[in-house]
């Protein structure tokens, strides 16, 4: 009886929808005006300890372990609890604070490769054909996936007004498809730095299939281990968010220390408007150490580190229709990574993949583009945004 009545309380402001909650006792309540457009089914009750401790992670693990069953969208489901002010996710009787997070070398090794050493073959199953993983731009609304990453990767380029045989440093360079367009159509020197094994082999042979060995270098290494070498540009995209609140400040120095005089910087990430959070759920299973960090937070970092801010730009709703288009293309496989990964690990990632659309697409959090400088930005860029649109590209593909 406590525990329905503890459900009950937690349930009945938690979404702006209509929607119907079946309890284990085969009761059933519906939450709001309307008809439901979802369906929550727990199985068994979870434990109210648990979710007082911390409610993304109970919740969470119960779907994984398919105590709860959703039937309708889930990311609908989680949009309208970050929507509800008395939701359990707004509410501070629900927010605990995190333990403290450690971001030594060691330790940020472990946890990039504990995401991104999933297998690139897992990675290929659902990701577009440039094995991108981060915001896509999508410039039409016709665009393709493909093509919206492709937009996406120029569109940070052009940003930094690249000059052929001057030199770029990509920090978190991922599978390498910016390092590798920024050296093949722009005629830049690039050295792409990341902590995954997966990806550095892929990335490495792409040099060696492509030729590009005299213009293209990929490095397992931390980016805080690079001395003294200098850069004339930096791209930086899906990184800021994995260093650690702790390690923001030292993040913004060592992009100014790389930099050349009057270099310029992309650095592109998720961020929030109302300020930095962490998240239970996503710093156990998904990005261990991950902080989203505020706008303003990283912008006093930008300036405290001696660097100039050229341009910021928000790109949360072409987010939200990348894991949308992610989502759909995981489902198509769903058999396939369930027979491959398991049926536990494929209802987590699915969570994730919605529960990240529903906070894109709720502005809980945000993508932004913070164009940097080493000086002022005067000597180096264009007066205007003109120059970011048109194409500059030495050798089109």
């Amino acid at each position: 009886m406590l525990e329905k009545t503890f459900y009950h309380t937690l349930l009945s402001h938690s979404f702006n929808m209509p929607v119907t909650v079946n309890y284990w006792d085969g009761s059933s309540e519906t939450y709001g005006e309307g008809t439901p457009e979802v369906t929550v089914t727990f199985k068994e009750a979870i434990p109210m300890r648990e979710i007082t401790k911390n409610a993304s992670i109970a919740l969470g693990e119960a779907y994984m372990d398919g105590k709860i069953e959703i039937d309708g969208s889930i990311q609908k489901l989680i949009e309208s609890a970050y929507e509800s002010a008395e939701s359990f996710f707004n509410n501070s009787k629900f927010k605990k604070f995190m333990p403290k997070q450690s971001h030594s070398e060691k330790k940020s090794q472990q946890d990039i490769q504990s995401h991104y050493d999933v297998g690139n073959d897992f990675y290929k199953m659902w990701l577009d054909p440039t094995m991108t993983y981060s915001c896509a731009y999508f410039k039409h609304d016709t665009d393709t996936l493909e093509e919206a990453q492709i937009h996406k990767v120029h569109h940070i380029i052009q940003k930094l007004n690249p000059q052929p045989g001057k030199t770029l440093l990509d920090i978190g360079c991922g599978w390498g498809t910016l390092m590798l367009t920024a050296a093949k159509e722009y005629g830049l020197k690039v050295v792409g730095v990341t902590l995954s094994q997966e990806q550095y082999n892929l990335v490495a042979q792409r040099i060696k299939d492509e030729g590009l060995s005299d213009v293209a270098e990929v490095r397992l290494q931390d980016y805080r281990e690079l001395g003294n070498e200098t850069f004339d540009y930096i791209t930086s995209v899906g990184m800021f968010e994995h260093v650690g609140k702790d390690n923001l400040a030292m993040y913004f120095e060592r992009v100014n220390h790389y930099l050349k005089a009057d270099g310029v910087a992309l650095l592109h990430g998720i961020t929030r408007q109302q300020g930095g959070a962490t998240n239970g759920w996503l710093d156990k299973y998904i990005f261990p150490g991950g902080y989203v960090p505020g706008m303003t937070e990283n912008l006093q970092h930008i300036v405290d580190a001696g660097l100039q801010v050229a341009d910021v730009e928000t790109l949360r709703r072409h987010y939200q229709r990348t894991t949308e288009i992610w989502d759909k293309n995981f489902n198509a496989k769903r058999a396939a990574i369930e027979e491959k990964m398991g049926v536990r690990f494929t209802r987590m990632w699915d969570l994730y993949l919605q529960a990240c659309a529903a906070s894109f697409q709720s502005g809980n959090i945000d993508v932004m583009q913070y164009l940097v400088t080493k000086g002022a930005s005067s000597r180096t860029l264009p007066m205007t945004r003109k120059y970011m649109y048109a194409d500059n590209r030495i050798n089109k593909a």
